[in-house]
C-alpha cells in the first residue's frame, strides 16, 4: 500500500516540467558548466595548499632575513657560519668532520 502512495506523489513530480527543468539545471551546473560544483571544490583546495606554501615561504624569508643579519653584524659569526655550513679552515687547520646518524 505504501508503494501505491509512493507512485501516487513522485509521478505527477517527475512529470513537471518546472520540477524537469530545475533538475536539469542542477545537473548542468553541477557537472557540466565551466564553474561547475566540482571545478570550484578543487580549485578551492588548490587554493588552499597555494596559501600554505605561500605562509611556508614567508616564515623562511623571515629566516634567512635573520640569519643575513646576524652573519652582518660582526666577523666572527660570518666566520662561524663559513666554518660550519662551507667547511672552510685557515691556513695550518686541519678539519674533522663528524656525521651523525
Amino acid at each position: 500500500m505504501e508503494h501505491s502512495n509512493f507512485k501516487k506523489y513522485i509521478k505527477p513530480l517527475i512529470g513537471n516540467k518546472f520540477f524537469l527543468a530545475a533538475m536539469v539545471f542542477l545537473v548542468y551546473i553541477t557537472v557540466f558548466d565551466q564553474n561547475s560544483l566540482f571545478d570550484r571544490y578543487s580549485l578551492a583546495r588548490r587554493i588552499n595548499q597555494l596559501e600554505k606554501q605561500k605562509q611556508h615561504y614567508i616564515n623562511e624569508i623571515e629566516q634567512n632575513n635573520r640569519k643575513m643579519e646576524e652573519l652582518q653584524s660582526s666577523i666572527d659569526n660570518l666566520e662561524k657560519f663559513a666554518r660550519e655550513e662551507y667547511l672552510m679552515k685557515k691556513k695550518e687547520e686541519v678539519i674533522f668532520v663528524v656525521e651523525e646518524e
